[in-house]
């Protein structure tokens, strides 16, 4: 199963081609099975300008597989530590939603696809898979 982020969504909803949307083409093409969790849900409807986009997103988004966290606020408590950890190597992920993300990506041993370096920094200390 693959977890596709906000990132790629939204440049494949924008219809801009690039190396994640035309994997994201080959996952619709072929039946793979992907889903999205609440965080990248959110984040794709806050992003919508009119209310027609808006209702036309979310009937889309409604009928998609959803994860949502495993362990409940020890889910979270993760997050927190990947996003601690990776500062106290001077590195600094830019959203803490990304960090919940990857943490959701790994409790259930999902691929993730994604078109955003915060994930590339995560994988670099934790075991977060990456859909290549």
């Amino acid at each position: 199963m693959i977890l596709v982020d906000t990132s790629v969504f939204i440049n494949y909803l924008r219809k801009s081609d690039n190396e994640k949307t035309e994997q994201f083409n080959e996952i619709l093409d072929k039946g793979i099975p992907f889903g999205i969790n609440y965080f990248i849900y959110q984040e794709l409807l806050q992003g919508c300008r009119t209310e027609r986009d808006y209702k036309k997103l979310k009937t889309y988004l409604d009928v998609q597989k959803f994860y949502e966290v495993k362990k409940g606020r020890e889910s979270y408590a993760h997050a927190a530590r990947i996003y601690s950890e990776l500062r106290k190597k001077g590195i600094t992920v830019r959203s803490t939603i990304d960090c919940l993300i990857a943490q959701m990506a790994m409790e259930h041993e999902l691929y993730l696809l994604h078109d955003d370096t915060d994930f590339d920094r995560i994988a670099e200390f934790f075991p977060l898979k990456m859909w290549l």
